[in-house]
């Protein structure tokens, strides 16, 4: 699974961000998003194609989303969308196992895909005058795929993203962290409670029927954006795009999943233990919104306020002032998530720290800025880091083509970024304290994460807690529950 440069790209801008001088302010509140160039339209068969040209490089993306994600999937059938992820590399009715990897090699480009809980995207970037061969490679996968799919290639990349679970998520410490969250903040029917890699015994039972029918259903045009970028002739490419897409067949309508909003009505802690760990680790975790809610904006600057750089607030305090911690980071939905969202503010101490101090110091640090509104010049740093952002993020074609895939995916919109953009620019000190009261309550998880047998070193041990370790790695639990 791959992050989405889009979503990362604030870590790019950082360093420039705080570097700007007092002197350029007048020029930042004069700041234009930058719009890029679009021609969208919809094929006869449903898929919807963007072009947007750029002709400073001899360079073109070709980058296709597929609105499908673990959310899509049903209990018990858990990680086809990732699974996918892989099969689709596999080789298909024109195109034999292996050529697909070395024919964008060998052109000089470059390819991936990732999965996550809302969407899953295949990307080539090429010399310009190599698109029919994206074009090719993707029409076939989208349209020929199934007629190459048999047991022993299921059977094998089954067997792959297993191996990639276990060096994810169960042979690493703490691994399974987000899964815990997952499963205690969601009911277990809620879409967004189970993992995206799925679990091991559901890749287990995934029958080549199974998979089939998800394929069907989810990967054909109408559930699809294809998105071309840099040095294109349109009316040229517009030919290219019906030649290779215009022969696959539309696909089913889909119903997509209706998901409840979350609270959590109090507080849950539980405690992970894990033999493979040599320091603890404390996450808390509060239920917020989607990536598609108006309060995704203010939620985002209360995370940058928090720990952007070293004068943030708990940065600052646990980092440099107070020595509690080696890193401290908090984020409002790091990945796409359409639906539901989290907040979350991770924590990794120093060697003999109380996780119960940091949790003390988190807590003071929230009800400040619940109580009164954060200085207009922590909300401007915000705004700063989001305008370089903004900037950093659409610099390369595959940039580009990542932020128009998005917004046509999510919003119907491909310059729904400028939107974004508008918003957090548009965020008040009232509105990030309002944000911390509606959303940071104490329904949330406090999860502290220990070496095993070290139950004295979670946070706040007096308090009833829920072990959530797995039996073969829990050592016998002195006082909780």
């Amino acid at each position: 699974m791959r992050h989405n440069p889009w979503l990362t790209r604030g870590w790019l801008a950082l360093s420039l961000c705080v570097a700007l001088p007092a002197s350029r302010a007048t020029a930042q509140s004069q700041f234009t998003i930058p719009k890029l160039p679009v021609e969208r339209y919809v094929m006869p068969n449903g898929l919807t194609v963007i072009l947007s040209p750029d002709h400073s490089a001899h360079v073109v993306a070709v980058d296709i989303w597929y609105h499908v994600g673990s959310k899509n999937e049903l209990p018990g059938r858990t990680g086809f969308a990732h699974l996918f992820e892989h099969v689709m590399f596999q080789g298909s009715q024109h195109i034999p196992y292996g050529v697909h990897f070395k024919t964008v090699e060998n052109a000089g480009g470059n390819l991936n895909g990732s999965t996550w809980n809302d969407r899953t995207n295949y990307f080539e970037t090429l010399p310009s005058n190599e698109l029919a061969t994206a074009l090719w490679l993707e029409s076939d996968r989208m349209g020929y795929l199934l007629p190459a799919l048999d047991q022993a290639k299921l059977d094998a990349q089954r067997e792959v993203v297993k191996n990639e679970r276990r060096q994810r998520v169960d042979n690493v410490p703490f691994g399974s962290e987000d899964e815990v969250i997952g499963h205690a903040m969601y009911p277990a029917s809620n879409p967004y409670s189970w993992p995206v890699i799925g679990s091991m015994t559901d890749l287990s039972a995934a029958s080549l029927d199974d998979v089939k029918d998800f394929f069907k259903r989810y990967y054909a045009p109408t559930n699809a954006t294809l998105v071309v970028t840099g040095d294109i002739d349109p009316a040229a490419t517009k030919k290219l795009i019906e030649e290779y897409f215009g022969p696959v067949p539309r696909g089913p309508e889909i119903t997509r999943p209706v998901v409840a909003k979350v609270t959590l009505p109090a507080e849950k802690r539980l405690v992970l233990e894990d033999p493979r760990a040599k320091l603890p680790q404390l996450t808390i975790s509060w239920p917020t919104v989607g990536d598609v809610d108006a309060d995704n904006a203010p939620l985002t600057a209360v995370a940058r306020i928090l720990t952007q750089d070293r004068t943030s607030r708990l940065t600052k305090l646990l980092v440099y002032d107070r020595q509690l911690a080696t890193r401290v980071s908090a984020a409002q939905n790091d990945e796409d998530s359409e639906n539901a969202g989290r907040f979350t503010i991770s924590v990794t101490p120093r060697p003999g720290t109380s996780l119960t101090d940091i949790e003390n110091v988190i807590d003071s640090t929230l009800a400040s800025l619940a109580s009164s509104p954060p200085d207009t010049k922590e909300v401007d740093r915000f705004k700063n880091f989001e305008r370089v952002s903004a900037v950093i993020g659409i610099q390369s074609a595959l940039g580009k083509a990542e932020v128009l895939a998005e917004g046509q995916t999510f919003f119907n919109n491909p310059l729904h970024y400028v939107t974004e953009i508008e918003e957090a620019l548009a965020v008040t000190p009232n509105d990030v304290a309002r944000v911390v009261r509606e959303y940071l309550t104490p329904g949330r998880i406090v999860l502290s994460m220990v070496p095993t047998g070290k139950l004295d070193e979670i946070s706040k041990p007096s308090l009833p807690y829920t072990n959530v370790t797995p039996a073969a790695e829990a050592a016998p639990a002195k006082g909780g529950n």
